[in-house]
């Protein structure tokens, strides 16, 4: 009997000790395609582990309890399944966790986090967080966070924020933050913003800022602001600001309720009290304002109540209008000509 038990015994041990490695895997592959629980480094099929630490290449689906230790290692193709939280170095397919997941590297494909999906690198696909959606790198795709969506090299595609969409680098496509839009780089596309959208490289395409809409740089488009809009360069397109626009240079249509303000304008100005132009900027155009004070070089039409230009080669209508040329002042009445 006891020699039996011991064979038993031997038998066992020949069948489970080549299943269970150093991280305790019990390891049900055949080839390595099949089922493996624990830390099996690679494999084929479905894998079961607590947090990854071997975790080399999986081809299938990978479902962990908790987070890869750190750096996150690994390369996932199929499903990495997080109940609640997952992630790898890098994962092609998908990215599904109940609390969310990340990736050192690159993630491709789709994620979702119930609180957030997170990449040290490159997310492109769908990603889509509960509370946000960020990344180190670049953000390709649709993306939507319930709080925001950030991305430090720059995003691309169609990113919605509950309240704000940032990036590091440019913005290009379709930007919609329920506060506020903003790049450190240029914003290309449609961007929307509840209170403003604010681009450090300059703005192409449309923007809309329920208070602002603002760049470092140029404005090539449409740009609408509840409060306002101004351009550190050149404001090229339609500019329409509840209060005021402003730009160095202004070329297209500029309309506020207040005021208009730049150094060299070639435009349509519309607005209710004050255009002006700065001290030796030069006017192109038309303006229509309460009053419109020109401090250098008038080449146009101005109506208003006043009318005034250091240099005046156009034509002022209204009931005062007043010019310098040559330091020579002239004031007329109703119309003014030189």
């Amino acid at each position: 009997m006891t020699s039996l038990r011991f064979a038993a015994r031997a038998l066992l041990a020949a069948v489970v000790l080549p299943v269970c490695v150093k991280a305790q895997v019990i390891d049900l592959t055949v080839n390595d395609v099949g089922l493996a629980i624990g830390d099996k480094p690679r494999m084929t099929g479905l894998r079961l582990n607590y947090r990854d630490r071997e975790l080399r290449e999986i081809r299938g689906v990978n479902v962990t309890i908790w987070s890869p230790y750190s750096p996150a290692s690994g390369h996932v193709m199929g499903l990495a399944l997080g109940v609640p939280v997952t992630g790898a170095r890098v994962v092609d397919g998908a990215l599904v966790g109940l609390f969310g997941g990340g990736v050192e590297d690159r993630l491709t494909g789709l994620g979702i986090g119930g609180i957030g999906i997170g990449g040290g690198g490159r997310l492109s696909g769908v990603m889509v967080g509960g509370i946000g959606v960020g990344s180190g790198g670049e953000i390709e795709g649709i993306t939507v966070g319930g709080i925001g969506v950030g991305a430090a090299g720059g995003a691309r595609g169609i990113q919605v924020g509950g309240v704000g969409v940032g990036s590091g680098g440019d913005l290009a496509g379709v930007s919609i933050g329920g506060i506020g839009v903003g790049g450190g780089g240029a914003v290309r596309g449609l961007a929307i913003g509840g209170i403003g959208v604010g681009a450090a490289g300059g703005l192409t395409g449309i923007g809309v800022g329920g208070i602002g809409v603002g760049s470092g740089g140029d404005v090539s488009g449409l740009a609408v602001g509840g409060i306002g809009v101004g351009a550190g360069g050149r404001l090229h397109g339609v500019g329409i600001g509840g209060i005021g626009v402003g730009a160095p240079r202004i070329d297209g249509v500029a309309i506020s309720g207040i005021g208009v303000g730049g150094s060299d304008v070639h435009a349509i100005v519309l607005t209710g009290a004050y255009f002006k132009v700065a001290e030796d900027g030069q006017f192109r155009g038309g303006a229509l304002a309460a009053v419109n004070d020109v401090r250098g070089v008038q080449r146009g039409l101005t109506l208003g109540v006043f009318n005034y230009a250091r240099e005046l080669r156009g034509l002022q209508l209204g009931l005062i209008n007043v010019s310098d040329n040559d330091g020579r002042r002239r004031v007329y009445p109703i119309i003014g000509v030189r």
